[in-house]
C-alpha cells in the first residue's frame, strides 16, 4: 500500500462545504479505520484550510487508480481536485497517525527546486530536525513529500504564523504557501 495526496477545492468554501467534501470521503473509502469495500483505500487524515478553501487529504490506497476513485467520488461536493501524488510520509509513523487523528495548527507548502532528489531532501530534513529546538514554542509533527519531489506539505502546532516562519527560519527551509488549519468532524455525516 502506498501513501496518496489529494488537494480539494470544496464546491463551497464553508464549513459546511468541507464537511460535505468529509462526508463524501467518508463514503468513497468505507470507514476511517479500514478499507473501502470497492478497494479505493483508506482514509488516513484530512486536515481543512481555516477559510475552508481547501482539504489535504491523504489515503493509502493499493495504487494511484485505487486513491482516484476516491477522488471521482466525490461528485458535487469538490470544484476541483488535484492528485492523486503518491507522498512519503516523514519524521511520524503511519500507525501512530491512525490512531490519533491528530490534526494540526498550520501546514507550509515548499516547492522543492528540481534539483533537490528525494535522497537530497531527507539528507537535508535529518540534518535540519534538531534545529527546530531553537524554536520551542513550535512542534515539528509530520510531512509528506511528494514522491515526484515535487513539493512537500509540513504539519506544525505553534502558537501562530510568526512561530511557524521562526521554525522554518531555524531549519533553512522556505515557505512557498502557508495555512492556518481548522477543525473537522471525522465523525460526522451530513443528513
Amino acid at each position: 500500500m502506498a501513501l496518496f495526496l489529494l488537494e480539494i477545492e470544496p464546491a463551497a468554501a464553508t464549513r459546511d462545504g468541507s464537511q460535505a467534501v468529509l462526508d463524501a470521503l467518508l463514503s468513497s473509502s468505507g470507514d476511517s479505520s479500514a478499507p473501502g469495500a470497492d478497494g479505493a483505500g483508506e482514509l488516513i487524515e484530512s486536515q481543512v484550510a481555516a477559510d475552508h478553501s481547501r482539504l489535504f487529504t491523504i489515503v493509502e490506497a493499493e495504487s494511484a487508480q485505487a486513491a482516484g476513485k476516491i477522488a471521482a467520488a466525490l461528485g458535487d461536493a469538490a470544484s476541483a481536485v488535484e492528485g492523486p501524488d503518491e507522498v512519503r510520509l516523514v519524521g511520524a509513523e503511519l500507525e501512530d497517525i491512525k490512531a490519533l487523528r491528530r490534526g494540526a495548527g498550520y501546514l507550509v507548502e515548499w516547492d522543492i527546486p528540481a534539483e533537490i532528489t528525494m535522497e537530497k531532501y531527507l539528507a537535508r530534513k535529518k540534518a535540519n530536525a534538531p534545529k527546530y529546538a531553537q524554536v520551542p514554542e513550535t512542534s515539528f509533527l509530520r510531512t509528506y513529500v511528494r514522491e515526484d519531489t515535487a513539493k512537500c506539505l509540513c504539519f506544525y502546532d505553534a502558537p501562530d504564523e510568526d512561530a511557524v516562519v521562526r521554525a522554518r527560519e531555524a531549519v533553512e527551509t522556505p515557505i512557498d504557501r502557508i495555512w492556518a488549519l481548522g477543525a473537522i468532524d471525522l465523525g460526522a455525516t451530513s443528513s
